[in-house]
């Protein structure tokens, strides 16, 4: 990764000195300025990563040089740096985007701190926007959710192996979407992407299509055909529903996944692949494992990076948002551009549990948009068009058509996010109040897609 370049703006030349030896040693490119105007200057020149701008400068302030970097929408975090700060101050600087308000004299390990944070932000917005970029409209992936967050982290990190992923959730989350933008972001990303619905072809033709097949191989096969596998070397397979495999052909995906070859059906000649493997399933393969409807082998070798994909209700906090993003499009799709969402038909939606998921949501709002006569929708008309008005059930436990699997993880869940809340976010504390093993409860907790403090140092004691 490129070091990340540093603008301090300072009128003492004894704080420039010493806050450019400090970043200077751990590796940041730094540039000084003495004033307002040789910051701006500068600024014109080159983009920097990040600003320090101290407030009283000899030909102006640090205030109005923040200012001015909003007006001109450079995209970096500022840190404003005073001897004589003042609360107005700290507020205006604020409101004008400042990250953070520091007192001097500067403590270099806090600034440390400060800078390695503020940078980490960024390349986290900045990877979350190529994310978004990379999949098109990225509908399921719009939020601001500790979930989706947590979820966009992890599909960043992942995208930049060659490893196999198992991305698991429940209908409708958008597991084709992660699986596309995982290739896009990956050094993968110009070879193909070739996709397979492992559910959705009878079992006799599932190796036809994996592995291709020879001229005369089988009644109908008049000439040689290349398989999904060879079609994606120097790409990605995305292989979707892979828990509905057969048996007999996760055997010999096992053996392609472990020897990079493959034989053409009818065939004998052995063909080197480079092909990274995407699978994605609804079904909860270590259950099948025990159960011998799949193989534990090719589970392990599928699974070496895991992505749990968050169920909708997982991350209500996201249901306006994509609500909101859902509607522009059907307005668009449906010529109706007046068309939007009154405040309680939204809290209405928020309240919805979504068994469908992100892809009910979406059907639903279009639903709304061709449906509802008047150009505002309200929550008369929500409520027409949810199952059952939308109304909570009984004690808000059962809900007639979920699986006792999926009713039991949304308990699970409840419970969970409520006792972390109540303990300030703290694993350590809520798994002793809960009579858990630590570790337990951080498996738990990334399963059902909670986050709280300390998650990092949990997983080191794994």
């Amino acid at each position: 990764m490129a070091r990340a370049h540093i603008l301090i703006v300072d009128d003492e030349p004894g704080i420039l000195t010493t806050l450019q030896k400090a970043l200077s040693l751990e590796g940041y490119g730094v540039e000084v300025a003495g004033g307002v105007k040789i910051a701006e200057e500068k600024l014109k020149k080159r983009s920097f990563d990040l600003c320090l701008f101290d407030v009283q400068l000899p030909d102006g302030d640090g205030i109005q040089l923040l200012a001015k970097v909003r007006e001109a929408k450079l995209d970096m975090p500022v840190i404003m740096m005073s001897g004589h700060a003042t609360i107005d101050t700290a507020v205006q600087a604020t409101r004008l985007g400042a990250l953070n308000f520091m007192e001097k004299p500067i403590n270099t390990d806090a600034l440390l701190i400060t800078v390695e944070t503020a940078l980490r932000l960024l390349r986290a917005e900045s990877e979350a926007r190529d994310l978004r970029a990379a999949s098109g409209a990225g509908a399921e992936l719009v939020g601001q959710s500790p979930a989706i967050k947590h979820l966009l982290e992890q599909i960043t990190r992942a995208a930049k192996s060659n490893a196999s992923v198992l991305i698991t959730g429940e209908r409708g989350t958008g597991k084709e979407l992660v699986a596309r933008a995982i290739h896009t972001l990956s050094p993968r990303a110009k070879g193909p992407l070739e996709k397979l619905n492992c559910a959705a072809l009878p079992s006799e033709l599932i190796e036809s299509e994996l592995f291709g097949h020879e001229a005369g191989a089988f009644t109908g096969a008049t000439k040689q055909r290349r398989g999904k596998f060879e079609r994606a070397s120097g790409g990605t397979l995305f292989l979707d529903e892979v828990g509905d495999m057969p048996l007999a052909m996760q055997a010999k995906l096992l053996r392609v996944l472990q020897e990079r070859e493959i034989e053409r059906v009818g065939g004998n000649e052995t063909i080197k692949v480079d092909t990274r493997v995407v699978a994605a399933t609804n079904r909860d393969l270590v259950a099948a494992t025990e159960k011998d409807a799949f193989r534990a082998d090719l589970y392990d070798r599928l699974n070496v990076v895991p992505l749990a994909i968050p169920p909708l209700r997982a991350r209500r906090e996201d249901i306006r948002e994509l609500a909101t993003h859902f509607l522009s499009i059907a307005s668009k799709n449906n010529d109706r551009p007046h068309i939007k969402f009154a405040e309680p038909a939204l809290a209405m939606l928020s309240q919805y549990s979504f068994p469908g998921n992100v892809r009910e949501l979406r059907n639903l709002v279009e639903r709304l948009v061709i449906l509802t006569p008047d150009d505002v929708i309200d929550e008369a008309d929500v409520s027409s068009a949810l199952p059952g008005g939308g109304a909570p059930k009984a004690n808000g436990l059962y809900r007639p058509g979920s699986p006792f699997r999926v009713l039991v993880e949304e308990a699970e869940r409840a419970i969970l996010q409520e006792a972390l809340t109540f303990h300030g976010g703290q694993m350590a504390k809520t798994a002793r109040a809960l009579d858990l093993e630590r570790s337990h409860l951080y498996k738990k907790a990334r399963a059902l897609g909670l986050r709280g403090k300390g998650d990092e140092a949990e997983g080191e004691d794994e």
